[in-house]
């Protein structure tokens, strides 16, 4: 098989590249730029465009179809020559699903949790050997890629975003896959400028229902009221199951599972929820609980999911994927309950398109209320590139309802300020889907415990 990937460099894209090629597949891709670590892997694996740029040259009839990705535009000089010559075109959840058809696909689905519950069943998996193909959004330890495609793999575990899957395709992702088992961890509205109001957003899920297999599974967080009336409305022919916090209990800043009292490595009610829906797909893959409880207890968590970049008896630093509203909340309370006895010093970077969105920044109104000290940072340049008109500090306080909450627009003095504060007996957390302009987390943990 001949395959072009038009914007090889995306996080999935370079990622299934990869995974293609390893599958024997005959891979050329293009970009207009690729960062790190797509650069470096892709270069790692003989994939790596010799030059940056679209040339229609590349698009050639012997293909036997073009892989295109969401960075892409739809006046591409690759995709106009691969639709003059009637090349099969996929978005890349597409020929995900040309790749698992024949398998038992299992896909997550979900505003916030996504990666982690897929994270975990993968951890379960492979910590008992069974032969899988993935899906996710996030590196993970033990996993060399972040996708995985072979023939004989009888399962396949996909990680379903509800965003669009290509320029030319305006499908959600997670609509294309025909799940056998389904998980929906919840709705919280994103992606604004797909999905301008919230019963937009929410009709995604509703039809994501729709696309489960008959007489297939879905798992659903009952703990979301808009989500529960979705479900029981829902006349989709699928065995629905509920989850909820399971029983735990936290002593000396470790969360254990009750009754066994299984110490974990990850805490927070939200994780704690991923847990539960994780643990009922493993069942369905025929994994006792008491299995999955054994094997989740070396679970350390996915990369920026509540990931630990210092820690000591006084101080623990961490980052966070965190960018929405619901998932800001929930991680804020999340370090707050675990260590109760701390102050918590609270720092989000705003710089998707919903977030930077006048209108949709007033869903932020309390998600920060439980931080000592609540900090909001965004980059001037996220404004310029996404040709939006900036913020003011008391735009974001008003909308933040928090008139104690300092805003950064410049990096530099951001970490002029977080170094300046007293860490004693509290807890750094910086949460971004971004990088802080630049910032080296690692070494601004090192420098302020010294």
């Amino acid at each position: 098989m001949r395959i072009h990937f038009i914007a090889i460099g995306g996080s999935a894209m370079h990622n299934l590249a990869i995974a293609l090629h390893k599958k024997g597949y005959q891979i050329t891709g293009s970009d207009d730029v690729i960062f790190e670590p797509a650069k470096s892997r892709l270069d790692g694996y003989g994939l790596l465009p010799a030059e940056m740029g679209w040339d229609e040259n590349r698009i050639t009839a012997d293909l036997d179809a073009v892989i295109l990705g969401m960075h892409a535009r739809i006046d591409n000089p690759e995709l106009l020559k691969a639709q003059e010559l009637n090349i099969k075109i996929y978005s890349y959840p597409e020929y995900i699903y040309e790749q698992s058809k024949d398998k038992l696909r299992v896909v997550i689905g979900g505003s916030h949790g996504k990666t982690t519950i897929t994270s975990m069943i993968l951890h379960v998996l492979n910590y008992y050997k069974r032969d899988f193909d993935y899906l996710v959004g996030a590196q993970l330890a033990g996993f060399e890629t972040m996708v995985k495609v072979t023939e004989e793999a009888p399962v396949m575990i996909i990680e379903g975003d509800e965003y669009l899957s290509s320029p030319i395709d305006r499908r959600p992702k997670f609509h294309l896959y025909k799940a056998n088992v389904a998980v929906i961890s919840g709705i919280a509205w994103d992606h604004i400028n797909v999905f301008p109001t919230y019963a937009d957003y929410t009709l995604q899920f509703d039809k994501f229902i729709d696309t489960i297999e008959e007489n297939g599974t879905l798992i659903y967080c009952k703990a979301d009221q808009d989500l529960n009336s979705i479900v029981d409305q829902s006349k989709a022919k699928v065995n629905k199951i509920g989850y909820a916090i399971p029983d735990h209990e936290i002593e000396n800043g470790i969360t254990y599972l009750l009754p066994e009292k299984t110490a974990l490595k990850i805490f927070g009610d939200h994780n704690l929820m991923n847990l539960n829906a994780a643990k009922l797909v493993c069942k369905e893959l025929n994994i006792s609980h008491v299995d999955f409880d054994s094997a989740i207890a070396s679970f350390t968590g996915a990369a920026k999911r509540l990931e630990v970049i210092s820690a000591d008896e006084s101080t623990n630093v961490y980052k966070d994927f965190a960018h929405s509203p619901s998932k800001l909340k929930a991680t804020i309370d999340a370090v707050k309950a675990q260590f109760i006895d701390r102050k918590l010093v609270a720092c989000i970077e705003l710089h998707t398109f919903s977030s930077l969105n006048k209108d949709f920044l007033k869903e932020y109104a309390g998600a920060m209320d439980k931080a000592d000290e609540a900090i909001v940072f965004i980059d001037l340049k996220s404004f310029e590139q996404k040709r939006m008109k900036p913020f003011s500090e008391q735009d974001v306080q008003l909308a933040f309802a928090n008139e104690k909450l300092k805003f950064f627009n410049d990096a530099a003095k951001l970490k002029i300020y977080l170094l300046s504060l007293n860490y004693k007996n509290t807890n750094l957390l910086m949460m971004s889907s971004g990088n802080y302009a630049g910032f080296d987390l690692p070494e601004l943990a090192a420098t302020l415990k010294k």
